[in-house]
């Protein structure tokens, strides 16, 4: 499938109906992992990234070109249509979130995310005007192109509880031309409901940062479209391997090793050959 195909696919699956899930590989091998289970389309992770290179999730610990190196990787692991985290652009400037977008579709993605905050501690969102121009300028990058832009409105992970300003936002951002909308963080299932009734594009939701959890029955009839994992696949992972090795440690014992996944499975799954096997 070539990129204007998984596009055309990623496209589609936003029309619904329901809400399909698109989970987070941080990897090349995550990556064949998860698309050997049947799901539909993939998005990158910059904290699951940023976890296997020993580095915190953060805008001065992850640049440009690695966060795409490491998306192009995903994409020649699978033959799903890959969306990306884009972080805040990669730079302040509207001119360098257009930058990024054209670099993002160059590495053979069909979708990735721009957000609004500024990794700054003391001014943790841009102020709406200029976070809308950032949006306008990508959304221009990538028109023409086999690219679906998703805006981020990032308030409630910034302590910024203020439901009425990331709606406005993120009403903002879609008239600048943002195909996908999302704001995590959101505390509960009733916040949720009322961004998608507010929003005419398709809701992205995330699961799995903590706090309350939902079933994809739940998130569809609340309106969300698409439902993400961010990095927490990536801390599953970590947990499981935290786990093991405490045992070993405290026990002196390797129980861990009758819930690893086999040898001969990993070995199948990780050749040039996987599309032809599904777990």
């Amino acid at each position: 499938m070539d990129q204007t195909e998984k596009f055309a696919r990623f496209r589609d699956l936003h029309a619904g109906p329901g809400a399909f899930v698109i989970p987070n590989p941080w990897d090349a091998g995550s990556a064949r992992l998860l698309a050997s289970l049947g799901f539909q389309a993939l998005a990158t992770t910059s904290a699951g990234y940023a976890f296997s290179k020993g580095k915190r999730d953060s805008f001065s610990a992850l640049d440009r070109d690695e966060i795409l190196a490491n998306a192009a990787e995903i994409v020649a692991a699978c033959d799903l249509p890959v969306s990306a985290d884009l972080e805040d652009g990669f730079g302040p400037a509207p001119e360098t979130c257009a930058d990024t977008i054209r670099m993002a579709a160059a590495a053979g993605l069909v979708g990735g995310s721009i957000e609004d905050a500024t990794g700054l501690p003391d001014a943790p969102i841009y102020p709406l005007d200029a976070a809308v121009e950032r949006v306008r300028a990508a959304a221009e990058a990538a028109r023409g192109l086999p690219f679906l832009l998703t805006a981020r409105a990032e308030n409630h992970l910034w302590g910024r509880h203020d439901l009425g300003d990331t709606i406005r936002r993120l009403q903002a951002f879609s008239e600048a031309g943002a195909d996908v909308l999302y704001a995590p963080g959101l505390p509960d299932l009733a916040a949720i409901r009322t961004v998608c009734a507010e929003l005419d594009k398709p809701v992205n939701a995330v699961m799995g940062l903590g706090g309350p959890t939902y079933t994809v029955a739940e998130l569809a009839a609340a309106g969300v479209r698409r439902i993400s994992v961010g990095g927490s696949f990536a801390r599953a992972a970590l947990g499981a391997l935290m786990r093991a090795a405490t045992e070993v440690r405290d026990h002196g014992t390797f129980g861990y090793a009758e819930t690893a996944m086999p040898g001969d499975s990993i070995a199948r799954l990780m050749s040039q050959d996987h599309h032809l096997d599904r777990l």
